[in-house]
């Protein structure tokens, strides 16, 4: 006989009987502001801290002084090299639109040690993080004893929370240990044990992929904090501990904060006042009972978390079970590292151990930072983005020294690169890595996005014109009348890969790559309709003007003699035919111009440019993958679907399903990037809303035969609700913002019944759905309830 069966996992947990050895095997939880990720070792839990704000560095132009470039030569010789068909010479030329200098690396707080229990060697543990909640607990048995360590990080409270009970337990140990030079205190007041450490962050640090190790890799300050307490660079930090014995045993509160005051401001460089706000903050939550700390943080988590709900269980498929658990992982990363007033999440969110972590865990914006907030409209947690939209409107105002300094042009730029300090030059690394400055107007999407998903007012609506126009501006700078006579971007390059120019040869640099295309068109179309629907008067007029000549001039993406949607204006060779960007794929998804109805001709190119990349070894990181099973949704493509859900939860995954990019002969680091943009994909093979449509199941996997969800948002602000037997639909809801919207379902010859607003009413048919859909039209806003029946 085997050994016996073990129980399926609750839903909304993941569960492990080993613990993490590596960082990417932790469970992560956090408050949007303090990162915490925990090992589960029974009796001694080892917890990495991380704080939002806690970076190298400090403002880089706190004056708003730029070095002189002689932009409008460079940018002009740039462009002569494009003109005579001289890609090596551009790129040789690019380098004059670069900046000096790289971003600042998000950094760690340290390590703290809870030794708390001594289990024997047979102990038996399982390790717990309940996603729905935001709770993680390690349990441990052993010789007849019992320890049970849950932990969670409070937004109401603003603290971290570990409670340690059962028969095993003892009264805790700490040790902290960090990368920084630090101070130490102990005291004790009454049975509470305080525990603090100060130091400061590094004044500096030179990205990882730079390499090196030597003094100037990593550097602190020496300098001494002037009378106000703040300093150039090397921000000071705080952590205060407190523990307390409890009913059964004892509790653990800690707080942290940094000394970082604003992107443009000088940080604070002592950390009394930090050490003395904090102590305040972890004393307001000692008096406050054990259990009233804990509901009022599942309070606050769940009143996100719940917003959605997907239920796969009825489809009896260990695939379909380990997808809804990605899902909801991904949901509640989002609300561990993203909060209203905090930083946007990063590329490992707000979870770091390194001081020089990969890419310097830095907001990359030619597709991580962008991924990372694809699902928060979708599920219900537009409103975890703000630091997104705050984050974007800082760059515009960091960025227009950048457009005016590195290129001569009006307006406001950022390349693909930013951090804490809202860096946006080029840095100074070859071109097609660095020249790639259209980073703000993929960014403004989503806050197109969000004012389509939200009941916005106009003054939202206005604000959001204010720090797109910047954006339109540099936009129409960068675009020049080509030999046919419409508008490309010039230069342009696709993000990090480069085209054959002859025998050893390759360059990056050219003219009108796909992607800049249709940035410039999204980004023209969206700033069009905003400012019509502001009103007269409001929008620059003159800006206006210009944006719609554009528009109507602009070269739209080209399609190969293969059928392939072209990645640059030429049929170029790439170097690496399957690189991990899928950047020229962008009209297709994130983007919504290709559809299957309303361009077929692309669309068709499109599916053949993704198969392409696939067969050469495209997805072959958590990200990539992620944007695969998107664009597979968008094709309605349930087989590549499933092969991309079948590499995220595999390899492509950590045993604490965190998302992972392969390094070679290195360990995989985590980037949260891929975890939120499966999330997303998910949504989309359930439902989608662009093109004016909302498509039901447009893409269900085949283990997916049965199950529900709800309340998952598609443009417009209507909210949906679905079940499904046997891949096909029983029952949906929909909530629906305004009349005459197009819904488009599965052509399986199954009877609509229809229940709106005012009572029942006919289907009334639609034409223009793809093969295997059909499409109804419902003229009313309000609730529709439909039937599905045989």
């Amino acid at each position: 006989m085997g050994p016996d069966p073990q129980p399926p996992v609750a839903r909304h947990r993941l569960e492990l009987e080993e613990p993490a050895t590596r960082f990417v095997d932790r469970f992560l939880i956090g408050n949007g502001t303090l990162g915490t990720a925990l090992d589960g070792v029974p009796g001694r839990e080892g917890i990495d801290l991380s704080l939002d704000t806690l970076w190298s560095g400090g403002p880089t132009r706190p004056d708003g002084a730029s070095p002189p470039r002689s932009a409008h030569s460079a940018l002009a010789s740039v462009r002569r090299a494009i003109a005579s068909d001289d890609p090596p010479a551009a790129d040789a030329r690019a380098a004059a639109l670069r900046g000096t200098t790289f971003t600042e690396s998000f950094q760690p707080l340290g390590r703290l040690t809870v030794d708390y229990a001594s289990p024997d060697d047979g102990a038996r543990t399982r390790r717990t993080h309940d996603v729905a909640r935001g709770v993680v607990e390690t349990r441990s048995t052993w010789s007849g004893r019992a320890a049970t360590l849950t932990a969670f990080v409070s937004a109401p409270d603003e603290v971290l929370v570990v409670e340690m009970a059962g028969d095993g337990v003892r009264e805790p140990m700490l040790g902290f240990q960090t990368p920084h030079p630090s101070t130490t205190t102990e005291d004790a007041v009454g049975d509470i044990r305080w525990w603090s450490s100060t130091g400061r962050a590094p004044s500096g640090v030179r990205p990882s992929y730079l390499g090196g190790d030597d003094h100037e890799a990593v550097r602190y300050a020496t300098d001494v904090p002037d009378a106000d307490g703040l300093v150039d660079a090397g921000m000071a930090w705080a952590l205060m501990i407190a523990v307390q014995p409890i009913p059964g045993g004892f509790r653990l509160v800690a707080g942290a904060r940094s000394g970082h005051r604003g992107w443009n401001e000088r940080p604070l460089g002592d950390p009394s006042s930090l050490l003395a706000r904090t102590r305040t903050t972890v004393a307001r939550a000692l008096r406050r009972p054990a259990d009233e700390l804990l509901a009022r943080h599942v309070a606050d988590h769940r009143s996100l978390f719940d917003r959605v709900e997907l239920d796969l269980s009825a489809s009896a498929s260990a695939s379909a079970d380990a997808a809804e658990r990605y899902f909801d992982l991904g949901r509640s990363l989002l609300i561990g590292s993203s909060r209203v007033g905090g930083e946007p999440t990063n590329l490992q969110g707000v979870w770091n151990t390194q001081v020089r972590p990969p890419w310097s865990a830095n907001f990359t914006t030619n597709i991580n930072l962008q991924m990372a907030y694809w699902p928060a409209e979708s599920t219900g947690l537009g409103g975890l983005a703000e630091p997104l939209a705050r984050f974007i409107g800082e760059l515009v105002t960091a960025g227009r020294s950048t457009a005016r300094d590195a290129y001569g042009l009006a307006g406001a730029a950022t390349h693909h690169n930013s951090d804490l300090w809202r860096h946006t030059d080029a840095v100074p690394l070859d071109a097609h890595w660095a020249n790639w400055p259209s980073a703000l107007p993929w960014l403004v999407a989503h806050l197109h996005r969000h004012l389509d998903d939200s009941a916005a007012d106009h003054d939202a609506q206005v604000a959001v014109l204010r720090i797109v126009e910047p954006v339109v501006a540099f936009v129409l700078g960068m675009l020049v009348t080509d030999d046919d006579g419409s508008l490309v971007v010039n230069p342009s390059t696709s993000p990090e890969n480069r085209f054959v120019v002859g025998m050893g040869t390759s360059a990056a640099v050219a003219a009108g790559a796909t992607m800049d295309q249709e940035l410039v068109h999204e980004c023209l179309r969206d700033y069009l309709g905003l400012a019509e629907r502001v009103g007269a008067g409001i929008a620059d007029v003159d800006l206006v003007g210009r944006a719609q000549g554009a528009f109507d001039a602009l070269r739209l993406p080209r399609i190969g003699h293969d059928g392939a949607l072209l990645e640059w204006a030429e049929e170029h060779e790439a170097t690496e035919p399957g690189h991990r960007h899928l950047s020229h794929l962008y009209g297709l998804y994130p983007g919504t111009r290709i559809t299957e109805t309303g361009t077929p001709e692309d669309f068709a190119a499109a599916r053949c440019a993704l198969r392409q990349r696939l067969e050469h070894g495209g997805g072959g990181t958590g990200w990539s993958m992620a944007w695969v099973l998107c664009l597979a949704a968008r094709l309605r493509e349930p087989e590549l679907a499933s092969h991309a859900l079948d590499a995220l939860l595999g390899p492509l995954s950590s045993a604490s399903l965190l998302d992972l990019h392969p390094m070679g002969d290195l360990d995989a680091v985590f980037q949260i990037d891929g975890n939120l943009g499966g999330t997303a994909g998910v949504v989309e093979l359930l439902v989608q809303g662009h093109g004016g449509v909302v498509s039901l199941l447009p893409t269900l996997p085949a283990a997916w035969s049965a199950g529900t969800f709800r309340g998952f948002r598609v443009r417009g602000a209507h909210v949906v609700d679905v079940e499904w037997r046997d891949h096909r639909p029983v029952a949906a809801t929909l909530q629906l913002t305004a009349g005459d919207v197009i819904v488009e379902l599965p052509d399986d010859g199954s009877t609509i019944t229809i229940v709106g607003p005012h009572g029942p009413c006919q289907p009334e048919l639609a034409t223009g759905a793809p093969t295997g859909r059909r499409r109804i039209v419902l003229r009313t806003r309000g609730v529709h309830e439909l039937a599905f029946s045989a």
